[in-house]
C-alpha cells in the first residue's frame, strides 16, 4: 500500500505584469485570480489546489515584487510576497520574455539565490517570434535554463511538468497489517458514521464597505498578518480565503473587497472585484456585515445586508470600532431601529460589538456566527411543523376569497441552508401577503428560526399525502 506524504507548495513570483496570476488560474484551472493589463492587480498571496499533467500541488499567487523597504503600499505587499515564498517547497520565477530581462528580475533572481529557494525560471509570453531574444537572455540570471510557456495561450505546460517533476515528494509504502475480518467490517461501519458526524468547513465570508476593517478582522482572527492592512481604502482586490480552525471546527475565512454604491464604480478593476465579492456571497454559508460604528447601517449597508438576504445566506452583523464610540447605547438604539424599519424580514440578525485592530470581543462573533449557521441549517419535522400550522390557523384563520375561506391543508420542509418550506393551500394565488408573513413570523417566534431568511413556496394541493 503507498502513503502519501508532504504536499508540494510552489509560489508564483515575479515583478508586476508578466503574468503570475494568469499562469495561477491555468493551474487552478479557474479563473479565481483578477487579470488585468494594469500592473500591480494582486496585492496579497492566495494559495489554491493545482493540478497539471498529471501532478497535484498547492499553488500561490503572489503581489509583483518591488524594490522597496520602507512602509510604503509596495514595500507591504512585497513583504508579504516574501512570507509566501517562506513557506513554498518551490518558487516559481517568472519573467516578461517578450520585454526580456530587466534590471528588477536581475535584483530578484540574485534575492532568489541567495534565499537557497529553489527555484524554476519560467520565461511567460513566448507565444511568438518576438520572445526569442529574452529567452535567451534569461540565461544571464542564473538560475538555470529558462522554460518558455505562454501562460494565457496555454503553451509550454508540458515543459513546465518535467520541471516540477523532481520537487514532487515521492510516496512512501506503509506497511501492510494482517487482515482481520471483523476489525475490517467494524472499521467501515465507524467510516459510514465519521464521514456522517466529521465537520465540513464552514464557509464565512466578511464582507462591507471599504475601509470598514475586514482585513484587519481577518489578520485578529487567523493572529497572523496574512492579508494587507493600511489606511488606504480599497486595499483588497482579490478575494482571499484562509482555512482555519477555531474551536475544533474547520473555518473557510475570506476577505473580500469593499462594496460601494454601483454608481461609484467605474474603473473596471474595481467591477471585477466587486463582481468577485458577489461570487463569494453567493458561495457563503455565514456572511459577517462589517460595519465601522461612527456610520451605523447606512443606505449601502442595508444594500450590501439585503443582497445577502436574496442569496439565502446567513448574516451576522459586526460593530467594528466600538471602542471608540462615545454613546453606546445611542448607537445601540439606532442599530436597533434600523433594523427593524429597513431589514424587517429578517428579524432576530445577531448583532456584535468587536474591535478588530484591539481584537476585543471576537470570541462573541465566532460564537453568534456557529449559532446562526446551525440556525440556517436546522431542520423541522412534518409533525411539528403541522401541529403548529394548525396552531397558527385557529388562532388566525386564513381569509375568505369570494365568500369562501382558503384552505391550508399541511406543510413540509423542503430544503435546509436556508430553511425552505412548502405550504400546500387550496388558492396559493390568493393567498394575501400579510398572511404568509403572518407564517413567517411565527416560525421565527415559536420554531427558534431567528436571524436566518425564511423561504416559503406556496403550492396548490388537495390531499395531504401524510395522512
Amino acid at each position: 500500500m503507498i502513503k502519501a506524504t508532504h504536499r508540494l507548495t510552489v509560489a508564483i513570483i515575479g515583478r508586476p505584469n508578466v503574468g503570475k496570476s494568469t499562469l495561477f488560474n491555468r493551474l487552478v484551472g479557474k479563473k479565481i485570480a483578477l487579470v488585468d493589463d494594469q500592473p500591480g492587480v494582486t496585492r496579497d498571496w492566495r494559495a489554491a489546489d493545482g493540478r497539471v499533467g498529471g501532478l497535484e500541488f498547492t499553488v500561490v499567487d503572489t503581489a509583483g515584487l518591488e524594490d522597496v523597504f520602507d512602509d510604503s503600499l509596495e514595500a507591504r505587499m512585497r513583504r508579504q510576497t516574501e512570507r509566501a515564498v517562506e513557506r513554498a517547497d518551490v518558487a516559481l520565477f517568472l519573467i516578461d520574455a517578450r520585454a526580456g530581462v530587466t534590471a528588477m528580475d536581475k535584483h530578484f533572481a540574485s534575492w532568489l539565490r541567495k534565499a537557497g529557494k529553489p527555484t524554476i525560471l519560467i520565461a511567460n509570453k513566448c507565444e511568438g517570434a518576438a520572445s526569442r531574444p529574452g529567452l535567451i537572455e534569461a540565461f544571464e540570471l542564473g538560475l538555470g535554463e529558462p522554460v518558455p510557456l505562454s501562460a494565457e495561450h496555454g503553451e509550454g505546460m508540458a515543459d513546465l511538468v518535467t520541471a516540477l517533476e523532481p520537487f514532487m515528494p515521492k510516496d512512501e509504502p506503509e506497511e501492510e497489517e494482517a487482515f482481520d475480518a471483523e476489525a475490517a467490517e467494524a472499521s467501515i461501519r465507524d467510516g459510514e458514521q465519521a464521514d456522517e458526524d466529521e465537520p465540513k468547513a464552514l464557509q464565512l465570508a466578511i464582507v462591507g464597505r471599504p475601509n470598514v476593517g475586514k482585513s484587519t478582522l481577518l489578520n485578529a482572527l487567523v493572529q497572523e498578518e496574512r492579508v494587507l492592512t493600511g489606511p488606504e481604502a480599497g486595499m483588497t482586490r482579490d478575494a482571499i480565503a484562509v482555512e482555519w480552525e477555531w474551536k475544533g471546527r474547520p473555518i473557510r475565512l475570506v476577505d473580500t473587497a469593499g462594496l460601494r454604491k454601483r454608481a461609484r464604480v467605474e474603473e473596471k478593476l474595481e467591477k471585477m472585484a466587486n463582481q468577485d465579492t458577489l461570487r463569494v456571497i453567493r458561495m457563503a454559508h455565514v456572511v459577517v456585515l462589517l460595519l465601522d460604528a461612527d456610520g451605523i447601517l447606512d443606505k449601502q449597508d442595508l444594500t450590501i445586508a439585503r443582497l445577502v438576504i436574496e442569496e439565502g445566506r446567513a448574516l451576522v452583523i459586526a460593530l467594528n470600532k466600538w471602542d471608540a464610540v462615545q454613546d453606546k447605547n445611542a448607537a445601540l438604539r439606532r442599530m436597533s431601529d434600523r433594523l427593524q424599519t429597513s431589514l424587517p424580514q429578517v428579524k432576530g440578525i445577531p448583532t456584535v460589538t468587536i474591535s478588530a485592530l484591539k481584537g476585543q470581543k471576537l470570541t462573541d462573533l465566532l460564537d453568534a456566527v456557529v449559532t446562526t449557521y446551525g440556525v440556517w441549517n436546522r431542520r423541522i419535522p412534518t409533525s411539528q411543523l403541522n401541529r403548529w400550522l394548525a396552531d397558527m390557523t385557529d388562532s388566525h384563520p386564513p381569509p375568505l376569497v369570494d365568500g369562501r375561506r382558503l384552505k391550508i391543508r399541511y406543510m413540509t420542509q423542503v430544503k435546509s441552508r436556508p430553511p425552505t418550506f412548502a405550504l400546500f393551500v387550496s388558492k396559493p394565488v390568493d393567498l394575501p401577503d400579510h398572511y404568509s408573513r403572518y407564517l413567517v413570523n411565527g416560525m421565527r417566534e415559536h420554531l427558534e428560526l431567528p436571524g436566518v431568511p425564511i423561504r416559503l413556496l406556496l403550492r396548490k394541493g388537495s390531499t395531504n399525502p401524510f395522512d
